[in-house]
């Protein structure tokens, strides 16, 4: 069971997120989008939007770091291992608590605002369960590591060296069956979630509007292409670019 769910399980939700993403991008671009309801209720989302938005970014660069780098390296910048602990606590559980409640508004927003609840799908209720659960559990293991103090479990000998060696395709099946049972719970959902990610809304995070950085602010077209008697003919501006001009095209 354990060859199963931490040696065979996490390469199946990569592959669901790479070949759904690109189905999704080649198939439904249209679909590509988050549905935005500002239309029809703008209070709650000027206060949840952002809770849950920058929690939640905190919570993916502490993720990050916790995951991907190991004790040795923060050991060798001089920070020990209960500075960095604390310091992930701490950072963690504000994030945490900040992305749990802009998620709790949006979705109070979506079920008690008429019209929005009747654009939410079926699909959007999964999604938004899925992803509770695993910000619920996130907190569970930093609530369990605050009460447990010094004991607390060092997830960065078991999750972090676990997670690495996925890269390496070599995982370390015995490293993440050593966690406790709310780390296993806890990525169990979080696997879920990236598993269901190309076929919800969520997909819109994989969007960056890139092309926003190289294009004026207004582009400015002739009506008449044919230079005037006694005007200058007008210099070639910048090119368009980004999605818009090339659906126009």
């Amino acid at each position: 069971m354990d060859v199963l769910l931490w040696g065979v399980l996490p390469y199946v939700a990569i592959a669901v997120l790479v070949v759904g993403t690109w189905w999704r991008y080649r198939y439904d671009k249209f679909g590509w989008t988050t549905r935005s309801s500002q239309l029809y209720e703008s209070r709650l989302l000027r206060i949840g939007s952002p809770l849950f938005h920058f929690g939640i970014l905190v919570v993916i660069v502490g993720h990050a770091a916790g995951l991907l780098i190991p004790a040795s390296w923060t050991e060798a910048l001089g920070i020990s291992e209960g500075v960095y602990h604390g310091n992930a606590l701490f950072w963690g559980l504000i994030a945490g608590v900040c992305t749990l409640a802009g998620l709790l508004l949006l979705v109070y927003r979506r079920r008690t605002t008429g019209p929005v609840f009747m654009a939410t799908t079926k699909n959007d209720k999964f999604m938004y369960v899925v992803l509770v659960a695993a910000i619920v559990l996130g907190l569970w293991t930093t609530v369990v590591a605050l009460a447990e103090g010094h004991q607390a479990h060092d997830y960065r000998e078991t999750v972090s060296p676990w997670f690495r060696s996925l890269f390496v395709l070599q995982p370390d099946v015995a490293a993440m069956a050593a966690a406790p049972i709310q780390f296993h719970v806890h990525v169990l959902v979080g696997l879920l979630l990236f598993t269901i990610w190309p076929f919800t809304r969520l997909v819109h995070a994989f969007t960056a509007p890139v092309h926003y950085l190289f294009r004026p602010y207004i582009v400015y077209r002739s009506r008449d292409a044919r230079p005037r008697a006694g005007v200058r003919p007008e210099r070639p501006g910048w090119a368009g670019s980004g999605t818009f001009d090339r659906e126009a095209r």
